[in-house]
């Protein structure tokens, strides 16, 4: 059932659809991942780290909110559901238990560089199909690079 109609082509439809709710996917895990990183992680730079991963959750979820909402107007109802992120993310497993402070930060340096990869990916194969989804997908893909410069730094 097609609530909302897209002006886009079907095959463009498609393959925007696709990278949507790829990105989807990928910033909800984002935002569980380093949430979880969050609540567990211990060590010398326990705050500066803790704080930081809040930075990230909420650049995440804010993102994916924007992503979901991009879809809904192109027709394509967003799937973020526990099972499908599960299923579709593009980031490892994140440890469990308590985090020390250098293992958190490369476990996100990690996370973000997977999604990062991801989205590159998403932004080149939008780039003839939708330039309006493919920008939005630039403007994610630069935050999320700037996050994992900060986090990079924080290990160097």
């Amino acid at each position: 059932m097609y609530v909302v109609k897209s002006p886009l082509s079907d095959p463009d439809l498609k393959t925007v659809a696709e990278a949507l709710q790829g990105a989807l996917v990928d910033l909800i895990d984002l935002s569980l991942v380093a949430k979880q990183v969050h609540w567990n992680v211990v060590g010398p730079r326990f705050r500066s780290v803790h704080l930081q991963l809040d930075e990230v959750v909420a650049s995440a979820r804010t993102h994916s909110d924007t992503v979901a909402e991009r879809a809904s107007a192109l027709g394509v109802p967003p799937d973020g559901r526990a099972a499908t992120v599960a299923s579709g993310t593009g980031i490892g497993a994140t440890p469990s238990g308590w985090i020390k402070d250098a293992d958190g930060v490369r476990a996100l340096v990690d996370a973000l560089g997977a999604v990062i990869t991801r989205m590159r990916q998403r932004v080149a194969s939008t780039e003839a199909a939708d330039q309006v989804t493919q920008d939005l997908l630039i403007g994610i893909t630069a935050d999320l690079e700037k996050h994992h410069w900060m986090f990079q730094a924080e290990n160097a």
